[in-house]
């Protein structure tokens, strides 16, 4: 679990400061959403425009301030413009992009394949069969997510909903906390996985010892058994006709009970078994020190995993 938290906090910063280093969005700086018409972005940028003039404004980058409104309101003005913001964003709007139906899917089909390969390699193995599931779930959520989003006419996001986040910012979003969620679901499927083979085959073997154990004892008392029997056939030879024995009376006949009585058989018997139960709690004990071990390196390679990965598909 300090892996999964240690994972969704370092998302969350990493999110976080690429989303700050990116700067507003034309929404934000006019101070309107994504579905005001243009007379509200018109009073919004006339509001703006007069209290940030230079020539009213002190401060010393408010050219630069002025400039951004200004190319925030030409942009979300003209309506095809502000399309292909909302799509494609800062980078569509300086490429003069324009949506490409077949282009779209390419690039689509290139990053969820890309994707689904490597969550394949890297859930390999019995612990990873369930996280494995998770991450491709959320990778078909994601998709139809996508493709509702970018091929829609409007935003099909509710108005409620970060009411000044395009189109172009949600896709972003979700590719970048990707492979959070991914590693994310490594952490928490190694985390709850329980390894029946190992456990059961830990048992048996400790029940296996226990077994020769009982088995063994059983022989023990079997065997003083059938001595006590035999002597007391002996004896009773030897004092036919008489109330008692002198053999008996002189108590040698007494002393293979004193040596295997019932009592003390059982006893023996109960201490053997609590013995082996002892083993089965350690073996026990030992496979699940067993897997924190293994968890515990496995929450190192997740965060290797993830920074290698954000590395690669960031450059």
């Amino acid at each position: 679990m300090y892996a999964i938290a240690f994972l969704a906090g370092l998302a969350a910063i990493k999110t976080g400061i690429e989303y700050n280093s990116k700067g507003p969005n034309y929404y934000v700086r006019l101070g309107v959403s994504r579905d005001s018409n243009p007379l509200e972005i018109k009073r919004a940028y006339k509001k703006l425009s007069l209290q940030l003039h230079p020539d009213k404004n002190p401060s010393p980058d408010a050219s630069d301030q002025f400039d951004s409104v200004k190319q925030a309101y030409d942009i979300l003005m003209d309506l095809e413009l502000r399309g292909v913001y909302n799509k494609f964003g800062s980078p569509g709007i300086a490429s003069n992009k324009r949506f490409d139906e077949t282009q779209f899917f390419v690039e689509l089909a290139v990053f969820y394949l890309t994707w689904g390969m490597m969550v394949f390699v890297l859930t390999l193995g019995k612990k990873s069969g369930d996280a494995r599931q998770w991450v491709f779930t959320g990778m078909i959520v994601m998709l139809v997510l996508e493709i509702a989003i970018m091929t829609s006419q409007e935003n099909p996001l509710p108005s409620w909903l970060f009411p000044q986040t395009t189109e172009y910012e949600a896709v972003w979003l979700m590719h970048s906390l990707f492979p959070a969620f991914m590693n994310g679901c490594r952490s928490l499927g190694a985390f709850l996985y329980v390894d029946l083979e190992a456990q059961t085959r830990h048992l048996l073997l400790a029940l296996q010892e226990q077994n020769k154990d009982v088995l063994l004892v059983l022989r023990d008392v079997q065997i003083g058994v059938q001595s006590i029997l035999a002597n007391g056939s002996g004896g009773g030879n030897t004092s036919v006709g008489t109330r008692s024995s002198p053999s008996m009376a002189s108590g040698n006949v007494s002393a293979p009970l004193l040596r295997a009585t019932p009592t003390g058989k059982i006893r023996e018997i109960q201490e053997r078994l609590q013995s082996s139960n002892a083993h089965v709690v350690k073996a026990v004990s030992e496979l699940k020190a067993d897997g924190k071990s293994s968890s515990s390196f496995g929450f190192y390679a997740f965060i290797l995993a993830y920074v290698l990965f954000s590395f690669l598909f960031n450059r």
